[in-house]
């Protein structure tokens, strides 16, 4: 399918191919015919990419800042790789879409096939969005003008915070497209409306509505609202323009009446004059694009809607105020159209998206196309090769590091699958995978394919960890194996079931590390005592990963990795374990917490995974004691010595083992042998995590059988 995207790091704006989403439980599958240029929005976007390095850094002060501290912890090299490959993602565009429905997801009661609905689907022939973001168009409405429900969401949710009552007057300043929808709504509402702009077209649109124009040029706007209101003032100010001045919240300031309140919907400096507030008791507040429900998971991504009595607007229940609005004829879309286009024209819109005089653009599409999940990239020969790759997930671990880290692997690259399809798409042309697809079932069946690599989040592993062995492939499977022991079990059925000599290997990469096998190589057999302390870093609670039923919590999303890396230190198994975390009643997703651990050959480990930390001091140290002698990995770059015959240090850029993991892992997917880990040690550190959260629960020691 046909879909435009954005490249931070050029600037450019490309119609890519890429494959079709599949509808997903609490869904819908749109096959768009009408989407709308936000050309604020979008604009701010692309040119924002077009912008240089410094300019770019300039406008992101706190990315910045993020960029030293990582510079610190893990060297220049490996933070500029990180920061050029965040450069390089692919950015969607487009919020505004209108199309019908094709398929629709477990879960979802409301929608059937055939239904036109509007969405904040993107610019693509088909999207997949969630059923809280979706709503049905009256009969009464064209999907050209359903094209605006999204986009006029945003100017109801400001007017809906400033609360306006009938009779009152209210400035809108900036009459863009989302003024303009915010007057004619305010004017609906009953509101004296003043609009405020320099463009002279947009004025005069606007006064056929029945607002009251003026453009700054020609006098003072403060002078001229005091006039209009008989020197009370404005009762209200909805600021809708986009610009970097701190004059225009000043001027909405000084026009409001005594405590009057300001919204503010666009993107303006915010400077505060103190004064000009307090002498006024002015209130200020943000407006948070389509209302109640923005930004939360619950809401959007589960479909948990709020209860209607206590919550009267949500974003889809604006979504439905806007249509009726439009259905009635108090909105008037139809004259703010300037032009609507095929998609395949669209550079008549972004190529001039900041010097034009559109007020709203439309993209049109061809709805005669049946979706198609697989896109063929370039061709390649497959047959009796051996080390054939299929990756199933396009996100940060991905591209960041598995990726770069197979490079000279030996692997041949067929399939990358992601659900969006955009992300998998820009990593396969990025790495020459032959193909990139929505359908990751397609690897799993395609016979050229010896190894399937599964780096989705955690909720996913243990399912698609069964679906790979029982296809017969080898599996990757990125930490944790899985997130309970009933999905544990049935790894261990689905492996117990297989009639070849298939592997399992979990992404415990730092046993791999030439740090790793230097302290192993050098500790001998005898019981060792080993603390492991993981400067984690914060992530904010509403993060997936906190989530036990989706990220299974950091205790056994993460730390794992360091249960693995002491077993491998004590060649033994653990038989107890026992946890304690910060706090008077910490809860299972945890990240601030010691784990202790009893091997059965006596050796000791002791976790300590924090959160709460200092960016600036090193993520990972590891302390490995016996024999009256101390090795100390610090951070994966140093590991230094104390005691040892013949070894004082080594030192190597950061290097957590990846690419030895996988260099190892193409060897023997290709040449044969067992898995890179013994099944019995995954399963061993798997239930250990378990049992970690099981220690904090009861409150004692637990032990694994």
């Amino acid at each position: 399918m046909k879909q435009i995207i954005q490249s931070f790091k050029t600037g450019e704006t490309i119609l890519e191919n890429i494959p079709a989403p599949q509808v997903r439980k609490g869904n819908v599958l749109i096959q768009t015919s009408r989407s709308l240029v936000s050309l604020g929005t979008e604009r701010m976007l692309v040119e924002f990419g077009r912008s240089n390095l410094i300019s770019k850094a300039r406008q992101q002060p706190d990315r910045v800042k993020q960029v030293l501290d990582k510079i610190k912890t893990e060297g220049l090299v490996p933070t500029l790789e990180a920061v050029f490959n965040k450069l390089g993602e692919p950015l969607p565009l487009g919020y505004c879409n209108a199309g019908k429905v094709i398929a629709v997801g477990d879960g979802v009661s409301e929608f059937k096939v055939g239904d036109r609905v509007a969405s904040n689907g993107h610019h693509a022939e088909f999207v997949c969005i969630p059923k809280n973001l979706v709503v049905q168009i009256p009969n009464e409405v064209s999907d050209d003008e359903a094209a605006f429900t999204v986009i006029g969401a945003i100017g109801l949710q400001g007017m809906r915070l400033l609360n306006p009552a009938l009779g009152e007057s209210i400035v809108v300043i900036g009459l863009g497209l989302i003024g303009l929808l915010t007057a004619q709504l305010l004017i609906a509402n009953g509101c004296k409306v003043i609009g405020v702009d320099i463009d002279d077209e947009k004025l005069k649109l606007s006064e056929k509505w029945g607002v009251i124009p003026f453009n700054p040029k020609s006098g003072d706007s403060v002078k001229f609202v005091e006039s209009i209101t008989n020197g009370v003032g404005a009762d209200g100010v909805i600021i809708t323009a986009s610009t970097k001045t701190d004059e225009i919240i000043s001027q909405a300031a000084k026009m409001s009446r005594k405590r009057g309140r300001i919204i503010l919907v666009g993107v303006i400096g915010l400077n505060l004059s103190r004064a000009e507030f307090y002498e006024k008791e002015l209130s200020f507040q943000v407006s948070c694009s389509y209302g109640p429900g923005r930004y939360d998971e619950d809401y959007e991504q589960r479909g948990n809607d709020y209860p209607l009595p206590y919550v009267r607007w949500t974003e889809k229940r604006n979504f439905e105020a806007v249509l009726h609005a439009i259905a009635s004829g108090k909105l008037n879309v139809k004259d703010l159209i300037t032009e609507v286009v095929p998609i395949e024209d669209y550079q008549s819109i972004y190529g001039n998206i900041g010097s034009g005089k559109s007020i709203a653009s439309l993209l049109k599409y061809d709805t005669n196309q049946p979706p198609d999940e697989t896109v063929i990239l370039k061709d390649a020969d497959f047959n009796a090769s051996k080390g054939v790759i299929g990756i199933i997930g396009a996100g940060n671990f991905t591209k960041m590091t598995m990726l770069p880290a197979l490079k000279n692997s030996g692997a041949r690259y067929k399939y990358v699958a992601s659900s969006g399809g955009v992300s998998g798409t820009a990593l396969a042309k990025k790495y020459g995978f032959s193909h990139s697809t929505t359908d990751y079932f397609q690897i799993l069946q395609d016979p050229d394919v010896d190894l399937v690599l599964i780096t989705t989040r955690h909720n996913k592993h243990a399912i698609m960890t069964q679906e790979a062995i029982r296809a017969g492939k080898h599996v990757f499977v990125e930490k944790p194996l899985a997130l309970n022991e009933e999905e544990l079990r049935e790894i261990i059925e689905a492996h117990n079931r297989q009639a070849n000599t298939r592997t399992i290997t979990v992404g415990f990469n730092r046993r791999f590390s030439p740090h790793a096998e230097k302290v192993k190589s050098i500790i001998g057999n005898d019981p060792i005592n080993v603390i492991a302390t993981m400067n984690a870093g914060f992530i904010p609670e509403n993060v997936w990963v906190h989530d036990l039923n989706i990220g299974g919590g950091r205790i056994i999303g993460e730390a794992c990795h360091f249960i693995d890396l002491i077993t491998y230190f004590t060649g033994s198994m653990v038989k107890f374990v026992c946890m304690n975390a910060m706090g008077v009643n910490p809860e299972g997703n945890t990240d601030n917490a010691s784990i202790l651990l009893k091997y059965e050959n006596g050796s000791t480990g002791v976790i300590n995974y924090f959160s709460n930390g200092s960016k600036a001091y090193q993520k990972e140290r590891i302390e490995v004691y016996n024999q009256e002698r101390t090795a100390i990995i610090d951070n994966f770059r140093v590991t230094t010595g104390f005691g040892f015959k013949g070894f004082s240090k080594l030192k190597t850029g950061l290097d957590k083992g990846h690419k030895e993991q996988f260099r190892l892992l193409i060897e023997r997917v290709k040449n044969g042998g067992g898995s890179l880990i013994p099944f019995s040690e995954l399963l061993n550190t798997t239930r250990a995590s378990f049992a970690a959260i099981e220690s904090l629960k009861t409150k004692g020691w637990v032990e694994i059988n």
